[in-house]
């Protein structure tokens, strides 16, 4: 089955680390693009960094400085390095991915999304 899934959300003190992490699974042909959104309570969701195939990210200027995204390509996963965390980035944060799925009638291009992880930083 063609999905993305997220791991390692939850509860950390303000200031402290966390590292969630974003797997893309099933008959995948080639990934062009996967990236973390995220959903503070109450607000619009909004993309936090994005990593092209070409190994380029681009981040949001909250995040700049403490949130660092990497990718580990031969296991169609990324990585969500966040330090220093503040209550502000408390939201449920999302995997996207765009990619080219393997099917029966030749290559398809797809977006996946998972279900979401729960990042809350409060003391």
């Amino acid at each position: 089955q063609l999905q993305v899934v997220e791991f390692g959300g939850g509860l950390v003190q303000p200031g402290g680390p966390l590292r969630p992490s974003c797997l893309a699974s099933g008959r995948i042909f080639s990934i062009i693009t996967m990236g973390w959104y995220r959903q503070p309570p109450g607000k619009e969701r909004e993309l936090v960094p994005l990593i092209t195939t070409g190994g380029r990210t681009t981040y949001l200027d909250s995040v700049k400085g403490r949130f660092t995204s990497s990718s580990n390509n031969a296991k169609n996963t990324i990585y969500l390095q966040m330090n220093s965390l503040k209550p502000e980035d408390t939201a449920v944060y999302y995997c996207n991915a765009d990619l080219v799925a393997r099917t029966t009638l030749g290559n398809d291009r797809r977006e996946l999304w998972g279900q979401g992880t729960l990042v809350t930083v409060s003391s």
